[in-house]
């Protein structure tokens, strides 16, 4: 079992920075993908960011919304996650989750490929 807990989350202005951290405990990262999830009221949870595991090509993919804005990223040393947020937007605003995908690739990031989840950290952007 792999326990898993977000943090890093707030209030923040459009236009501002925020880094979330992913911190996993129970069992190695090495072989995990790390994902991250949103999920805004009233919508359908998306998935944003991912990062292969680490015996793998370590595949990066990020969703159109948050292209050339987010950066996904770990450390496996650390048993961590991390996905900087910048330039954030309003739209941006949704609770965030990690989840981890025993060998998982990244060629696609869909909510049922993932083993273990996060609680969450909400995001808010507004002025």
């Amino acid at each position: 079992q792999m326990r898993l807990v977000e943090s890093g989350g707030g209030l923040v202005q459009p236009g501002g920075s925020l880094r979330l951290s992913c911190a996993t405990s129970g069992t190695s990262l090495d072989y995990y993908a790390i994902g991250w999830f949103r999920q805004a009221p009233g919508k359908e949870r998306e998935g944003v960011a991912c990062i292969g595991h680490s015996a793998g090509d370590g595949r990066l993919y990020y969703s159109d919304s948050v292209k050339d804005r987010f950066i996904i990223s770990r450390d496996n040393a650390k048993s961590a996650g991390y996905l900087q947020m910048n330039s954030l937007k309003p739209e941006d605003t949704a609770v965030y989750y990690c989840a981890t995908d025993l060998f998982g690739t990244c060629e696609e990031l869909r909510g049922d490929q993932m083993n273990f989840w996060g609680q969450g950290t909400q995001v808010t952007v507004s002025s």
